[in-house]
């Protein structure tokens, strides 16, 4: 029986020399590893009490919005600046060489809703911090945090040490 990591291709010396970068459209175009990763990630959240369930752009879009489908949820989204129509809040974070300002709408989270977070990957943890810090601020409460790839190297866990986080494949390096 296959893993999820089975689907995830391994691209050696990528963006940079010494970085093996862990792509995923390679499990998004097997209609087999996509099915499992819906199901592992889901597997995360299946005990969790969630009244909604938030992706963060853009690929916690794809695996954020069948999970919520199937466990009957709302699906919020957490996207970049300036990318939704109506009023937001939103949250700067840092990154390695800067900022990025993500936004959600004003009205996606009531307060005291408990929300889930999925994106598809955790490497330093801001771009997750950041939502959880704008769901937060809408007056809701993380419950938890899910990823298909955890880059343990870049210690991105630590960054969410507050928050309840799981992930379906790990791996030791960045």
């Amino acid at each position: 029986m296959k893993k999820v990591e089975d689907y995830i291709t391994a691209i050696p010396d990528f963006p940079e020399e010494g970085i093996i970068f862990r792509d995923i459209t390679s499990v998004l175009q097997d209609a087999e590893g996509f099915q499992l990763a819906i199901d592992e990630l889901q597997k995360l959240v299946e005990t969790v009490e969630c009244d909604v369930i938030a992706g963060t752009e853009s690929r916690g879009f794809l695996f954020g919005a069948p999970i919520a489908y199937n466990l009957k949820k709302p699906f919020v989204l957490v996207r970049k600046k300036g990318k939704l129509p109506r009023e937001t809040v939103s949250q700067q974070y840092e990154l390695e060489y800067g900022t990025a300002e993500i936004e959600m709408h004003r009205d996606s989270i009531k307060p005291g809703q408990k929300v889930v977070i999925i994106d598809d990957l955790i490497a330093t943890g801001g771009t997750v911090e950041a939502a959880a810090k704008l769901i937060e601020k809408l007056g809701g409460e993380v419950t938890k945090m899910v990823f298909l790839i955890e880059l343990a190297g870049l210690e991105g866990r630590k960054k969410l040490a507050a928050y309840d986080v799981g992930s379906v494949v790990v791996y030791a390096g960045k």
